[in-house]
């Protein structure tokens, strides 16, 4: 495997070079150099050299070129070199693989109480509140200044902590305190990246700062989100108005920027962080960011899997966003089995507005404009996309005419560029307002949005009645009417409609998305440095913003493993994930089925894993799933990595046990049974499961099977005795298939669900069964 691996890539790198080099003949081989990640095998260090970088920057390349050591997640370096050069690195024995850097994106006060929270009483107070916690934030940087990081009450910090407060442009160790722990940023992946032909990278001095200091807003929300300290009076221009606080007020926080306006983030700095943060001695690390083309690579090219890989393996729990790309299928993302993966869902706060047509109809939306309404007055009301032409149904720029919008109110379809982005536009041509339509691939899901202008956001089935009105009557007119803060809507949660949804594109045996938390409007601090659109040309400022993303949805995940280390120090990881997945509800706060805002259907696991984020009964699970090391590298033997390839990801040499595993066999809180599509004739699959009780020492637990539809549950045995000295039992699963009778619904599988139940505990796993052939 990783002899050809090494020859695929030093294929693909001549061709590259060489296809360049016709394309191009007067661009040099050094204007063409790309940022390079090498994995290396440590142990073949000579020992002539005091360092690895001593190493590497003798034998391997010039140090000039060298970018990043890393020495802690990860062994090996990054390297500015031409596809020659890489292709000579390559050639060296001890190098194990090489991928090109790559840029990831962003996947951009009630939502504690709505994880079950409460004051004085259960897990905030057993875990006091996080505050032995050290929660590294991978984003954009923080804004330092929010009364969301105030070090207020707070006691000092832990003496585990080895970090650091990195100065730079607008920011001193001054900045840092008992909340704000450490503060670092990584750019050298971001500024190598600006001399590549054709990839725009640096960093533009006059909308960023070469510090922690966050230019975009996006990491002080996703920070504050996690662990911002309570804050009273918080609103956004009088929206959600009330007290905000983070999921773990009283952990600490450690900002890790490798994100940077407008450009994303690069692998190679986001790799380097992962080394940084293990090392300073975090114990939860946060990652809302992920490839934006919605393929994933495999987890030993994955720079966000190999460093959470690193983290985990030394007990740091990593929590990362499942993506934005819903409610498409197979649209999840962050896929390693080693990550805790999160989708977003609504809570029970909206902002309604209401679109009035000239024909009486009010149609219901969402909006969080904050300027001068318009007070019922009604207005020509237009749609440019009727000419035909799709840049002018979506807004874009340049495509709206003055003469046909001015003074109008303008219908703009949804898709392509920002949203807040077309309410420009239609600022610019002279519009007075604007209606934004979903298509059908967002259905009925809205999120708010603080327009530059009186907006409002609708479902698709209203914005074709709008349309049709628009066609059927020569003089079509309409107001907006905005309604402010609404709480207590139902149902909640619902399954947001841009939540990345399954199956696993990598290995579908592993369910993913793991569960969902609260992603849809959340209001948390925010920059200074642009306004709550932060589009260039908003010059409001606004301690607070309201965002909506699987970006908002991983924090909370990130604050929950917080309070669940503080108050059970000695759990794993694994641990941590499996109590939020198997006390995850399934029911919204109704008690009925949890829906899918896209289709208003009931959901499945596919679109939110185990469930929704319980926090009340996280905290006593009963039983866990652990993982270990080992378990994740028999995983990876599983599917078929060789020795070299897995050394990548782990970092040490291993061998693979002589009978090989099955990947459905990690030790998972989930069973996905995948069955051959050709075959028509009974079929079973039989899944190994251990259980660790953390619970009371002597219970009982007794199965109960929901089985999927069509399908035979066979569990052996039924029943688990725990005792003083039996803390571990193990239990298989069969199930059964006949092809013939097998029907799968609209998302091509069936589900179930197997519990555990002792009286007091119920430590449920979801169950999936589809036909797939292996690719």
């Amino acid at each position: 495997m990783a002899s050809l691996l090494h020859l695929s890539l030093l294929l693909s790198l001549f061709s590259i070079f060489f296809n360049f080099s016709a394309k191009i003949p007067t661009v040099s081989a050094e204007q063409r150099a790309k940022t390079y990640i090498f994995g290396v095998d440590s142990h073949s260090k000579p020992s002539i050299f005091p360092t690895h970088y001593h190493w590497y920057s003798s034998e391997f390349t010039d140090p000039l070129n060298i970018l990043h050591v890393y020495d802690t997640v990860f062994h090996g370096f990054s390297a500015s070199l031409t596809p020659s050069q890489a292709a000579s690195v390559l050639q060296h024995p001890s190098i194990l693989a090489t991928f090109e850097d790559r840029r990831r994106q962003l996947h951009t006060t009630r939502s504690p109480q709505f994880l079950g929270l409460q004051n004085q009483r259960g897990l905030w107070s057993e875990s006091d509140y996080g505050s032995d916690v050290i929660i590294g934030v991978f984003d954009t940087g923080v804004w330092p200044e929010r009364r969301s990081f105030t070090a207020r009450n707070l006691g000092p910090v832990p003496t585990r902590w080895k970090g650091m407060c990195e100065p730079g442009v607008k920011f001193t160790a001054r900045n840092c305190n008992r909340k704000l722990v450490g503060a670092r940023f990584f750019s050298k992946g971001h500024e190598a990246a600006s001399g590549f032909g054709g990839i725009s990278g640096g960093i533009n001095d006059t909308v960023e700062f070469r510090s922690p200091r966050d230019a975009d807003g996006h990491g002080t929300h996703t920070a504050s989100t996690a662990a911002g300290r309570y804050t009273f009076q918080a609103s956004m221009a009088g929206y959600a108005l009330g007290v905000a606080k983070g999921v773990a007020p009283k952990a600490r926080l450690a900002v890790y920027k490798v994100c940077w306006k407008d450009s994303g983030c690069f692998d190679s700095d986001i790799l380097a962080a992962f080394d940084a943060a293990v090392t300073d001695g975090v114990d939860v690390i946060s990652i809302s960011i992920g490839g934006g083309d919605g393929i994933s690579s495999p987890y030993y090219l994955d720079p966000i899997a190999i460093g959470a890989y690193g983290a985990v393996s030394r007990g740091v729990f990593v929590s990362s966003s499942a993506g934005n790309d819903g409610p498409n299928g197979m649209s999840v993302t962050n896929l390693a089995p080693w990550l805790t993966t999160v989708g977003a869902g609504t809570i029970d706060r909206n902002f309604p507005a209401d679109v009035i047509l000239g024909d009486g109809r009010k149609l219901s939306g969402v909006s969080l404009y904050a300027g001068q309404p318009l007070n019922g007055k009604m207005y020509p009301l237009v749609y440019p996309g009727k000419t035909g032409l799709l840049s002018a149904s979506l807004c874009m720029e340049n495509s709206l005419d003055p003469s046909l919008v001015k003074g109008k109110i303008v219908v703009c379809d949804r898709g392509s560029n920002p949203r807040v982005a077309k309410g420009l536009i239609v600022k610019k041509a002279g519009g007075v307002g604007m209606i934004l339509a979903n298509g059908n691939s967002n259905g009925e899901g809205l999120v708010g949005d603080a327009h530059l202008l009186p907006a409002c956001a609708v479902g698709a089935n209203e914005g074709e009645a709008i349309k049709s009105y628009i066609k059927s009557s020569a003089m079509a007119t309409a107001t907006i009417n905005f309604r402010g803060t609404m709480l207590g809507v139902k149902p909640a949660p619902v399954v947001a409609s841009f939540s990345g949804r399954g199956p696993n594109g990598l290995n579908p045996e592993i369910l993913k998305p793991d569960l969902i938390a609260p992603g849809v409007n959340i209001l948390a601090a925010w920059t200074d440095a642009v306004g709550p659109t932060g589009l260039d040309s908003d010059n409001r400022k606004t301690e607070f913003n309201i965002l909506s993303g699987t970006s908002m949805a991983c924090p909370h995940v990130s604050g929950a493993a917080a309070l669940l280390k503080s108050a059970h120090p000695d759990w794993s990881p694994a641990a941590i994930r499996s109590a939020m997945m198997t006390t995850a509800n399934i029911m919204n706060k109704q008690l009925k089925p949890m829906t899918d805002e896209s289709t208003g259907k009931p959901s499945t696991p596919y679109d939110f894993g185990a469930g929704h984020l319980n926090l009340d009964l996280a905290m006593d699970p009963g039983l866990v799933y652990e993982i270990t090391n080992d378990d994740y590298v028999h995983f990876l033997c599983s599917i078929e990595y060789g020795p070299k390839t897995i050394q990548v990801i782990t970092r040490s040499p291993v061998n693979c046990p002589m009978k090989k595993p099955l990947p459905e066999n990690l030790n998972y809180p989930s069973f996905a049974a995948l069955f051959s599509s050709s075959s028509m004739r009974v079929s079973s699959k039989t899944f190994f499961r251990t259980v660790t009780n953390v619970g009371e020492r002597n219970a009982v637990y007794r199965v109960k099977v929901e089985a999927p539809q069509g399908v035979t549950v066979s569990v052996k045995p039924a029943r688990l005795v725990f005792s003083e000295g039996v803390t571990k039992l193990s239990y298989f699963v069969t199930l059964t298939v006949d092809s013939k009778n097998l029907v799968l619904g609209d998302s091509g599988a069936v589900f179930g669900s197997l519990s555990w139940m002792d009286g007091k505990h119920v430590v449920r796993s979801p169950i999936l069964v589809t036909q797939m052939d292996p690719l």
